[in-house]
């Protein structure tokens, strides 16, 4: 059975100071766009679709694309202003695309079969994969059901400032409702917050399961998805340079209306990433642990 990996790769990585998509963490410089793929192709994935930018694509394939044009089927596509609906017209001061569901639908064109969507930045961990595929593999057809890959809260904290998480409602193995939250921190006493509303934060069970993009969908979910982008661009004020119409508040929407039911698979997968230029070094400790165990081959000269 033919499935796809679509990986986000467009965000201009604001908090991070940089193209964080590509720069080398591993021992042999490695990206971590490379172990998505190895960890994919393992579990069974047979294309790679890669969204990022149309200026980025000579960094990417030099950096990556090439390497990975050699191990899988791979097509890259561009998150742009150009693909906006005619409707819509984008504030003068406007730089960054409009999130990951502008994402999901830039690679509608090149995806025909069930599919998952991964950030770029983020290390999954090979069972994450094996599990989507498996969900994806045997899934079955006419139903409307997506995946959601679920980690632990308190294991998804960058220590050098906030994230942004969806943090979910799961009930018998299903995603009953997600909210994104975007201003979580870890405190010096060691709880977990939400400090977008107030300093002192409301504090969140570091157990609770949350979302970290890494989504599994047949290819109907292309028309919802459109209806959605749209109905977020109409609603948008005429001067909005920031706003972004984000993966998991469209799958919350979908769950609302009954469009989807999403099933929260259990992974075992320890994830990790960078949002922060400091969250490097912590990173390169973990992937030089992992080559060291044996866990990954070199991926850049084997």
């Amino acid at each position: 059975m033919k499935t796809t990996l679509a990986i986000m790769a467009a965000g201009l990585g604001s908090r991070y100071g940089g193209i964080k998509q590509i720069e080398p963490l591993g021992p042999n410089g490695e990206i971590l766009m490379d172990y998505a793929v190895y960890d994919s192709q393992k579990a069974g994935f047979n294309k790679v679709v890669l969204i990022i930018k149309k200026e980025m694509l000579h960094d990417f394939r030099e950096v990556i694309g090439k390497r990975i044009e050699k191990k899988i089927e791979t097509e890259y596509v561009f998150q742009s202003f150009e693909t906006l609906p005619s409707f819509y017209k984008v504030p003068a001061g406007r730089i960054k695309p409009f999130g990951t569901a502008q994402a999901l639908l830039s690679a509608k064109n090149a995806i025909n079969e069930p599919f998952a969507i991964i950030n770029a930045d983020d290390f999954y961990g090979g069972s994450a994969f094996s599990s989507m595929h498996s969900f994806l593999a045997d899934r079955p057809q006419g139903e409307r059901q997506a995946a959601m890959a679920g980690y632990y809260l308190e294991n998804t904290i960058s220590e050098h400032g906030h994230v942004t998480r969806g943090v979910c409602d799961v009930k018998d193995g299903n995603l009953i409702a997600i909210k994104e939250t975007f201003k979580i921190m870890r405190f010096p006493d060691g709880t977990v917050r939400d400090v977008h509303d107030a300093p002192e934060g409301v504090i969140l069970d570091p157990r609770s399961v949350v979302s970290m993009n890494f989504w599994g969908f047949d290819t109907s979910v292309f028309a919802f998805a459109e209806d959605y982008f749209n109905g977020f661009l109409k609603a948008l004020p005429a001067d909005d340079i920031k706003s972004e119409c984000l993966l998991p508040s469209m799958v919350g929407h979908l769950i609302r209306n009954e469009r989807f039911s999403v099933r929260v698979l259990s992974t075992g997968s320890k994830w990790f990433g960078v949002t922060y230029k400091e969250d490097g070094e912590k990173v390169k400790t973990k992937l030089r642990f992992l080559h060291a165990s044996g866990e990954y081959p070199d991926l850049v000269n084997g």
